[in-house]
């Protein structure tokens, strides 16, 4: 399984960026899929995942400003995110998981100017 992220960028604070996250085979292969994020001395963190059934989680920090969707027939899993602020500057991390098994693609860099 491999799993590619693209779609980061340099953005102004309040501007939007779209990651995704297209994988090698059937996305329902995984139980969950989602993103994380690191900065330089901190623990990645979880930013959204959501789960074959649908449902979904948003940290605190993001909840209202980023969505987390996906499209079957892509195989891709979408990070749309709104209204950045500059705290969300990090490496984001695509990942999905399954039956105690997890996957991570390449980071792709996102950076949000003052």
């Amino acid at each position: 399984v491999q799993l590619q992220a693209s779609g980061g960028g340099l953005v102004q604070a309040g501007g939007s960026l779209r990651l995704s996250c297209a994988a090698s085979g059937n996305i329902f292969t995984f139980t969950v899929m989602g993103w994380y994020r690191q900065v330089p001395g901190k623990q990645r963190e979880l930013v959204a995942n959501i789960f074959r059934g649908g449902s979904s989680y948003y940290a605190d920090s993001v909840k209202g400003r980023f969505t987390i969707a996906r499209d079957t027939a892509k195989n891709t899993v979408y990070l749309q995110m709104n209204s950045l602020k500059p705290e969300d500057t990090a490496v984001y991390y695509c990942n999905a998981g399954h039956r105690g098994t997890t996957w991570w693609g390449q980071g792709t860099q996102v950076t949000v100017s003052s």
